[in-house]
């Protein structure tokens, strides 16, 4: 093990579009704002963002951001997983506002309900249904 690693602090996310991906973050999955900077000289915003009082996304915007191929199956980072509660009631809000998701699947390993969506970037993004709240 590293010496001194102690968790992962943070993941840098770049949004193509700032209002999209902050209401998306903060409306939708209900992420709470610590920061919000707006970086004139590169014409940039950074939004820090907790959730349950943990600071673990940075969202950037950039004036302009190549695309990515960011599919499950690409090489490179595969998706970012949220744990919830309760799975479905988290899809029935996605439902109620019209969020696409992919069906539920039960991992075979650990018997945990989990279902894959996307942000407003088409990053992929996972709901795992966790024993933790």
């Amino acid at each position: 093990m590293l010496p001194g690693l102690l968790h992962v602090h943070h993941i840098a996310i770049i949004c193509s579009d700032y209002a999209a991906s902050k209401h998306f973050y903060t409306q939708v999955l209900g992420l709470h704002i610590v920061r919000e900077v707006y970086r004139a000289e590169r014409q940039s915003y950074k939004l820090d963002l907790a959730l349950n009082g943990q600071y673990i996304i940075e969202l950037f915007s950039f004036p302009e951001t190549p695309p990515r191929r960011s599919r499950p199956e690409a090489a490179g980072l595969r998706h970012l997983a949220f744990a919830v509660a309760d799975l479905a009631a988290a899809v029935a809000r996605f439902d109620a506002l019209g969020i696409p998701y992919e069906p539920i699947r039960t991992d075979e390993f650990t018997g945990r309900r989990f279902t894959f969506f996307s942000d407003p970037d088409q990053l992929p993004l996972e709901l795992y249904e966790a024993s933790e709240a």
